[in-house]
């Protein structure tokens, strides 16, 4: 059984560039198609970005398009969300979780298993 597990959030002001980790025990990340999702204060939870097990397919919201990259290190058993020119829209919770494919992104999500999350606070 693979558990996911993300870190990396912190606060930074508008305009600068964070990397949020989600770092996986157990079975190889490898295999594992692997999302990131936020979820804002008194708002749904919904995709950011998604990557396929073979790293060769990437999805994004719209919102964070040309702003956001996801990406995978087999090794490190890690996938991370490169975040630069952060705004305050983007704060939020950020949360990593395993799928059978990539859902569309930018859309609410639902799901009871998910993980602490790693906060992300954008200051304007």
């Amino acid at each position: 059984q693979v558990q996911l597990g993300e870190s990396g959030g912190g606060s930074v002001q508008a305009g600068d560039s964070l990397r949020v980790s989600c770092t996986a025990s157990g079975r190889p990340i490898s295999s594992l198609i692997v999302g990131w999702y936020r979820q804002a204060p008194g708002k749904e939870r919904k995709g950011v970005s998604c990557i396929s097990a073979s790293g060769s397919g990437t999805y994004y919201a719209d919102s964070v398009k040309g702003r956001f990259t996801i990406s995978r290190d087999s090794v490190k058993k890690t996938v991370y969300l490169q975040m630069n020119s952060l705004k305050s829209e983007d704060t939020a919770v950020y949360y990593c979780a395993k799928s059978s494919v990539c859902p569309k992104m930018g859309l609410p999500i639902t799901g009871d298993n998910w993980g602490q999350g790693t906060q992300v606070t954008v200051s304007s």
